[in-house]
C-alpha cells in the first residue's frame, strides 16, 4: 500500500465536512463515519450534509458511508479523525479493530479529556499507532471558509516529513495552499490554546471593552502560548507563523469563531450553563480550558490569561473584574 491509501473521514460536524471535501477534490473515493444513520440517508439524498455547511454539494456515488465505525476502520488504511475533542473517546471506545497498523492523521482541536493527553500521544499509548505513522492537521481555517472556496492555508505536521508533504497534496486545491512542519507538539497545543485566548476575546467583545483592548490581549496571548509550548515541546519554531499566531488571529476575530461567540455571551452577562445551551456546535475551548489548567499545574508556566477565563468557567470569576486584573498585568 502506498500512502495514504484508502482514506476515512471519521465525524460528521462542520470540520469533518470542510476537510472531506478537500479529500475528495484529491482522490477518487473516501470513506466516511458518522455516527447517525438517518445523517447518512439525509447525506445521500440530498448530495450534502443535513447538519452542516449546506452549501458544500458532494459526489455521494464516491463516499462509502457507515455508522459502523469497525467497518470503516476495517476498510480504511488512513484515518482522518475530525470529532469534537469531548466526544472523541467516547467514539473510539467502539473500536475493536487493530489501529497499530494504521495512519492517523487528527484534526481535532482539543485534548483528549480525563486523561489530559494531546491526541498523537492518546493514539499512542492507547491503540499502539507510532509516532511516525502520525500526522496532524494545523489551521488557520475555519470550516465555514474553506467550503466556500476561500483562499486558506493548512498545515500538516508529522515526525515524517515525507508522510507531511504526501498528505498536504490530498488537501491542496486552487484556494488551499499547504505547508509542513515537523512540531506535532507544539501544534497540538497551540490549537488548544487558542481557542482558550479565543473564549478571553469574545468575553472582551460582550464587555465592549473595544478594539485596543483586544489587541493588547491577543499579543499577550501569543507570548502565553510560546512560553507554554516552548516548555513542554522544545524546538526551534516561529510563533509567528501561521499555525500558530495566523490560528490564534482567526479565532480571535472571526464572525465563525464558536469560541469567540461562546465568550461573547458571557461578556454579555449569560451564565456559562446558559451560554453552553445556547450554543447550537460544540465550543472546544470551555474543555480545553479546564484541560490546559490541569496539565499546566505539573509545569508551573505563567499563564494568567488561561486562569483568567478558567476561573471566569469553573470558578464563577466576574467576567469584568477579571478582564480588568488582567488588563493591569499587560505589557
Amino acid at each position: 500500500m502506498t500512502f495514504p491509501g484508502k482514506i476515512a473521514i471519521m465525524g460528521g460536524g462542520s470540520w469533518a465536512t470542510a476537510l472531506a471535501k478537500l479529500v475528495l477534490d484529491n482522490c477518487e473515493s473516501i470513506y466516511w463515519y458518522m455516527r447517525r444513520d438517518d445523517r447518512i440517508e439525509e447525506f445521500r439524498r440530498l448530495r450534502h450534509n443535513p447538519a452542516y455547511l449546506t452549501d458544500a454539494i458532494f459526489d455521494v456515488e464516491r463516499i462509502f458511508f457507515s455508522s459502523d465505525i469497525n467497518e470503516i476502520c476495517s476498510k480504511a488504511d488512513t484515518l482522518l479523525l475530525a470529532m469534537p475533542s469531548p466526544y472523541f473517546r467516547s467514539h473510539l471506545e467502539k473500536i475493536t479493530v487493530d489501529l497499530s497498523d494504521k495512519y492517523i492523521v487528527t484534526a481535532v482541536k482539543g485534548i483528549v479529556p480525563e486523561v489530559n493527553e494531546i491526541v498523537t500521544d492518546f493514539m499512542k499509548r492507547e491503540y499502539g499507532v507510532p509516532a511516525e505513522r502520525q500526522l496532524v492537521i494545523g489551521g488557520p481555517c475555519h470550516a465555514e471558509e474553506v467550503a466556500l472556496g476561500r483562499q486558506s492555508t493548512l498545515t500538516v505536521a508529522g515526525g515524517d516529513i515525507t508522510l507531511a508533504e504526501t498528505f498536504a497534496r490530498c488537501l491542496s486545491g486552487k484556494a488551499m495552499r499547504t505547508v509542513t512542519s515537523t512540531d506535532v507538539d507544539g501544534i497540538e497545543y497551540a490549537a488548544v490554546l487558542k481557542n482558550v485566548y479565543s473564549i478571553a476575546a469574545g468575553i472582551i467583545h460582550g464587555l465592549k471593552y473595544g478594539d485596543n483592548f483586544l489587541a493588547m490581549l491577543v499579543c499577550n496571548a501569543i507570548r502565553e502560548m510560546e512560553r507554554f509550548i516552548d516548555t513542554v515541546a522544545p524546538c526551534k519554531r516561529n510563533i509567528c507563523d501561521s499555525v500558530y499566531l495566523g490560528d490564534l488571529l482567526v479565532t480571535s476575530y472571526s464572525q465563525f469563531s464558536r469560541n469567540h461567540n461562546f465568550g461573547a455571551m458571557i461578556g454579555k452577562g449569560y451564565s456559562v450553563t446558559a451560554a453552553r445551551m445556547e450554543m447550537n456546535q460544540t465550543a472546544e475551548g470551555y474543555y480545553g480550558t479546564k484541560c490546559m489548567h490541569e496539565i499546566n499545574q505539573r509545569y508551573g508556566v505563567e499563564m494568567p490569561i488561561l486562569q483568567g477565563v478558567y476561573s471566569i468557567l469553573y470558578e464563577r470569576g466576574r467576567p469584568a473584574k477579571t478582564m480588568r486584573q488582567l488588563g493591569a498585568t499587560f505589557m
